[in-house]
């Protein structure tokens, strides 16, 4: 490579070994000649490349002293120079799905996946911060939906998921470990989502319930749907291989529910006990040939390009506290979710109704 061009390359390395902590504020960095000799350039490539770093507040240099790494970086320089890198990291894998054969908008799909999948590890919730909402419930594709724009809906926003499963987020806002929780909670014996689990995880506290969507729910299967799976009991089949959610989500306190009414046990079912968070990780599965079939959201059948049989429909709700109710960020979230720009965003992820987005039902 030219060295005119070369100094950068030095100086991306030097960057990525500091921002990754590989070199530390206060480390010295090699003497110019010997990093002319390992970078097989001039004297005076390595000093630009150094004169660069300076220039951006990574190193400075004293007389004497050689070229050391800076201590804290200000914010305002650490911020756009992560940034930068980030997207340097982004544009590089980018070009190798490309260079793959894959689509812009595969590629685009891809990342939200695997963004679901790394906020469905188990995390503890931390202490609130300035600017923060804290959500923590069911797994569902509307709920990165307000993540990924979170900032545009409040200005400094940020809207940190863990997805624990419908129970999981009540317990959480019992707790305070949560502002927000998503919850898709079907009751047998009222025939009512998310009310009756509201009212007990939270006795005598003030709530509100507020529409995400009514999404639709059923069994995910190969393309073509090779086993003609019509229903759940279809799931008894010898060697049919089932892949099943995880205890305390909606999805899986419905499936026991209709289980138990038409005579299944759990045992009689191949993969009952195989469990997955979220319900682009059924999908997955089934996708990989791991599993014949699982059941989940429409929203995840059509991200892997699967077939889906409905077998209900389900109203997803967010759940919100009095104390957290009142702050402006939770009512400029709300206030958007009203709105028909926002109806038709979560209609577009496929297989929901969004007639009653936005839908506020009070509890006392």
């Amino acid at each position: 490579m030219d060295e005119p061009h070369l100094y950068r390359q030095i100086v991306e390395a030097i960057r990525q070994e500091i921002l990754s902590g590989k070199v530390k504020a206060g480390d010295r960095l090699p003497p110019v000649r010997e990093m002319s000799l390992r970078w097989n350039c001039t004297t005076g490539t390595v000093q630009r490349a150094y004169q660069e770093l300076s220039r951006q507040g990574l190193v400075h240099t004293r007389a004497g002293q050689g070229t050391t790494v800076s201590g804290e970086l200000l914010p305002e320089r650490e911020t756009p120079l992560r940034r930068a890198q980030l997207l340097h990291q982004a544009e590089a894998f980018l070009l190798e799905g490309l260079s793959a054969g894959f689509s812009p908008s595969e590629i685009e799909q891809a990342m939200r996946l695997a963004l679901d999948r790394w906020r469905a590890r188990p995390v503890e919730s931390p202490a609130p911060e300035l600017g923060c909402l804290r959500f923590n419930g069911s797994h569902d594709p509307a709920v990165a939906l307000i993540a990924a724009q979170a900032g545009e809906l409040y200005p400094g926003l940020t809207f940190e998921i863990s997805y624990t499963g419908s129970l999981g987020g009540l317990m959480a806002l019992a707790q305070g470990k949560a502002d927000i929780a998503g919850c898709h909670l079907w009751d047998e014996e009222s025939d009512t989502y998310n009310i009756p689990f509201v009212r007990k995880l939270l006795p005598g506290r003030a709530a509100w319930l507020v529409t995400l969507a009514h999404r639709r729910v059923g069994l995910i299967t190969p393309p073509g749907n090779p086993a003609r799976l019509n229903g759940l009991a279809d799931l008894r089949r010898t060697g049919l291989r089932f892949v099943n959610r995880n205890p305390g989500s909606g999805t899986r306190v419905w499936l026991d529910a209709q289980l138990k009414r038409v005579g299944i046990a759990g045992h009689q079912i191949e993969g009952y006990n195989l469990e997955k968070t979220t319900h682009y990780e059924v999908a997955q599965a089934v996708a990989e040939g791991t599993a014949d079939t699982g059941l989940g959201i429409e929203a995840a059948a059509l991200s892997f390009g699967l077939d889906f049989t409905l077998l209900t429909t389900e109203a997803y709700e967010l759940a919100i506290p009095a104390n957290t109710w009142q702050k402006p960020a939770v009512q400029a979230l709300v206030s958007w979710l009203q709105t028909q720009p926002a109806k038709s965003a979560i209609a577009s992820l496929g297989g929901y109704d969004t007639t009653a987005t936005g839908k506020i039902t009070q509890l006392s």
